[in-house]
């Protein structure tokens, strides 16, 4: 597609599921909402296998890629289509244990964890010790706030404290803010945004990295790049994650841009801005992820 032709807009997956030969999935916004899945997800999952279209997914949770399948799973995802997925704190949790990047030279064994309950199973296993201030420790492994409904102002002292100190941040998930339910949420993104705001150094973990994109390619390795294509919702994320990959990017209106876009079809204009904004221009928008 070049830069100026015109963004194709279908009804579905199955107007670009036989330009494709496999798929790089999103999962919160493509999937689900954090808490249902959405409607047809599970039907164009069925109707991809059938085709023999394989599919793995991606997603920029801040757990393992267990648990991710689990929350789906429990969501009524069958668990066949939960067996190849790579989560970003899956990436996080490989790099703490082997903590073979220079990064890791000059950092101690102290770690503040900020972030919920429910990402504490990233750091099962690992020989780290958990502090509780920010004051004690050599690393903070942000996942994102402590409770849904938090600002990023809510963390400002913390942050400046940990700038102030010369503190390293991971960010275990680069998405700024998330749709759960219906109600949109922080995420660790924009705690780390704000962090590099005022001074302060971050590892990110996830997409747009094209390194996170590697596990995907392993598993689709008998696949041209040219014939794989990456579906999500997030244009930061998502869709410029597949043009940093090399591969092409199918983009799910209904997702974090949905307000932007003024629903289906989508607002010309919108769709062209976001797609100059971040360099990542659809190869086709649909708008859910349905057949």
């Amino acid at each position: 597609m070049t830069e100026n032709s015109e963004i194709p807009l279908h009804d579905g997956m199955a107007a670009v599921a036989d330009r494709y030969d496999a798929f790089i999935l999103d999962v919160w916004g493509v999937l689900h909402d954090g808490v249902t899945l959405y409607p047809g997800a599970v039907d164009t999952l069925e109707r991809l296998t059938a085709a023999g279209k394989p599919f793995v997914m991606l997603t920029n949770a801040p757990r393992r890629s267990s648990a991710v399948a689990e929350a789906m799973i429990a969501m009524g995802m069958p668990e066949q289509y939960c067996q190849k997925i790579l989560s970003s704190g899956e990436a996080t949790f490989l790099d703490l244990r082997e903590r073979s990047d220079p990064f890791y030279a000059s950092v101690g064994d102290r770690f503040l964890h900020i972030g919920p309950e429910r990402d504490r199973n990233l750091f099962d296993g690992l020989d780290w010790d958990e502090v509780p201030q920010v004051g004690d420790c050599d690393l903070i492994v942000n996942t994102g706030p402590w409770e849904d409904g938090e600002t990023v102002a809510d963390y400002e002292d913390l942050l400046q404290q940990g700038a102030a100190m010369a503190l390293p941040m991971i960010c275990a998930n680069p998405d700024l803010v998330v749709i759960r339910g219906g109600r949109e949420i922080i995420c660790a993104g924009s705690l780390a945004l704000r962090y590099e705001e005022i001074g302060g150094s971050v590892r990110w973990f996830g997409k747009p990295k094209a390194e996170i994109y590697e596990y995907c390619f392993r598993e689709l390795a008998d696949f041209d790049k040219p014939r794989i294509a990456a579906v999500g919702d997030s244009f930061r994320t998502d869709l410029a994650g597949a043009a940093n990959a090399g591969v092409a990017p199918i983009f799910v209106a209904a997702g974090i841009h949905a307000g932007e876009l003024g629903g289906w079809p989508p607002d010309r204009l919108a769709l062209d801005g976001l797609a100059a904004k971040w360099s990542a221009r659809p190869a086709a928008a649909i708008p859910a992820f349905v057949w």
